[in-house]
């Protein structure tokens, strides 16, 4: 029987969604909509209002209000901490709901939406680091350096309205990741989901008004890259863009921002290798978990994966062997079945897009292992891709070199530490990367050689206080931690004269 996840919409309690603008849930001003598809089986799950740029413009302008004249600016340390925990404590509270919400949404299997890094969990962990800073926004005091009597003096002060321009995979983290800092510096923050998980996204901000956060100070305007991304992007009001997706919108940014010199902050995705070691603690583990990162959940659509496995020859079957045994364990079909661990590629464009690279893979020379073919039967409705392994793979063939955003998994031999950190290298992203190694100070002069924001050893993960980004074409600033934090505010230098009129 095709597999069909209609039968969820109601017991989810899915709605159509509409837009939060200056204090109010409507429609789009012209009525435009669009019709969410599920990628699990083709099937039309929902319909949100898609804003246009006159709905944008009136979001932009209520976040300028709020931000110029309103209260979430200038609120107490105390009072917007507790505003941010109460955000935490409600999303927790909510957690089972938002991940049926996301299965219908995206399609990611409720059992990977209950591992850490991608659950609601560490969403609200994020809002609570987040809170924790914001009675620490100070600056410094600093003695005269020439001149007379005076004290010089900085200050952080909130960089103004925000646009977070959300990709698909990763809403609720990603979610936090930009407006938990926003809001804790006391910025407004104006919300674009993508097309592909809006409904997850409307849910949070509802949540998060629910939680203290004043209507004013978070909105969401939802719709595909045109008209609304533009429209938000480029509008003179917004101070800031913080976006998360591919780099040809990442480099469409900076182009826009460039007009009033915008803030941004881009994460543009990876090629992320990991390097295994012939004395790697444990090689099968190693290819089990890179194989893991490409098929488990999100079916490889996941900017920081280890797409590349760079593997000393000695070990290099070896690995091999323990990947394709993982590959055998990837179960597709109901996102609501517990048994079920990996979800659809998101579009029928982007299954299409996969299924090139697998061809061009093949004429370009590199061994299939495992995989490269369209799943049928049950499951001809959706958009998947069998787990898929190349071997022999040369740096250079665009499997190697190019983000595919699939269940693919290219691994390549290397004969000792130079190699392989020169091909680790040899590529135009720096998001992650990882490493397998007994050797201490191995691990510690490879990861520090490697040109990559995150380096794991022996294992690999993200939490809400490290730092979060790309060297290179991966991206621009960091999110997660103290630097995330700072990313939005300003910094202000302010020269106090000591006289006596002022003393």
């Amino acid at each position: 029987m095709t597999l069909s996840v209609a039968p969820h919409r109601e017991s989810v309690g899915l709605t159509d969604g509409l837009l939060s603008v200056d204090g109010e849930w409507r429609p789009a001003r012209d009525g435009a909509t669009w019709e969410h598809r599920h990628p699990a089986t083709g099937e039309v799950v929902g319909s949100f209002a898609v804003a246009g740029a006159a709905d944008v413009d009136e979001a932009v302008r209520a976040s300028r209000r709020a931000f110029d004249e309103g209260p979430w600016p200038r609120t107490r340390a105390g009072a917007r901490i507790r505003v941010l925990r109460r955000c935490a404590d409600t999303l927790r509270e909510h957690a089972d709901e938002l991940r049926a919400v996301q299965a219908l949404d995206n399609g990611v299997p409720l059992s990977f939406g209950a591992i850490y890094a991608t659950s609601v969990e560490a969403a609200a962990d994020v809002f609570d680091h987040h809170a924790g800073w914001v009675d620490k926004l100070g600056g410094q005091t600093l003695p005269p350096y020439q001149g007379g009597d005076h004290l010089a003096m900085t200050f952080r002060e909130p960089v103004g309205v925000v646009a977070a321009v959300l990709p698909w995979n990763g809403p609720f983290l990603l979610f936090a990741q930009k407006v938990a800092p926003a809001l804790a510096a006391g910025c407004t923050v104006v919300v674009k989901p993508s097309e592909h998980a809006t409904f997850t996204v409307l849910r949070m901000v509802a949540l998060l008004h629910e939680a203290g956060v004043p209507e004013g100070a978070l909105q969401v305007v939802a719709g595909p890259g045109d008209p609304t991304g533009e429209a938000l992007i480029t509008h003179p009001l917004v101070d800031k863009v913080s976006f998360t997706g591919s780099r040809a919108v990442g480099r469409r940014i900076v182009e826009a921002s460039a007009a009033t010199m915008k803030r941004v902050s881009l994460e543009l995705g990876g090629k992320s290798p990991v390097l295994v070691f012939p004395d790697a603690p444990d090689v099968g583990l190693a290819g089990m978990t890179a194989m893991g990162m490409v098929t488990m959940g999100l079916s490889g659509q996941a900017c920081v994966a280890h797409t590349r496995a760079l593997v000393h020859r000695e070990v290099h079957d070896q690995f091999v062997d323990a990947a394709r045994m993982l590959a055998g364990m990837v179960s597709y079909g109901d996102p609501f079945d517990a048994t079920v661990t990996s979800s659809a590629l998101i579009t029928e464009k982007q299954l299409d897009r996969v299924l090139g690279y697998i061809d061009r893979g093949v004429q370009d020379g590199a061994r299939l292992v495992t995989g490269g073919e369209r799943l049928g039967g049950d499951l001809e409705g959706g958009n998947f891709v069998a787990p898929t392994i190349f071997a022999d793979v040369d740096n250079g063939m665009a499997i190697a070199q190019e983000e595919i955003f699939g269940p693919v998994l290219s691994v390549i031999p290397f004969d000792d530490e130079e190699e392989a950190v020169r091909l680790a290298n040899d590529t135009e992203y720096g998001l992650g990367a990882g490493l397998y190694t007994a050797d201490a100070q191995r691990a510690f002069r490879v990861a520090r050689r490697l040109r990559a924001g995150i380096v794991g050893v022996n294992g690999f993960q993200v939490e809400p206080h490290v730092p979060f980004g790309g060297f290179k074409q991966s991206g621009l600033g960091r999110e997660g931690g103290q630097s995330a934090f700072e990313a939005y505010t300003e910094l202000k230098t302010v020269l106090m004269p000591l006289t006596d009129e002022l003393m």
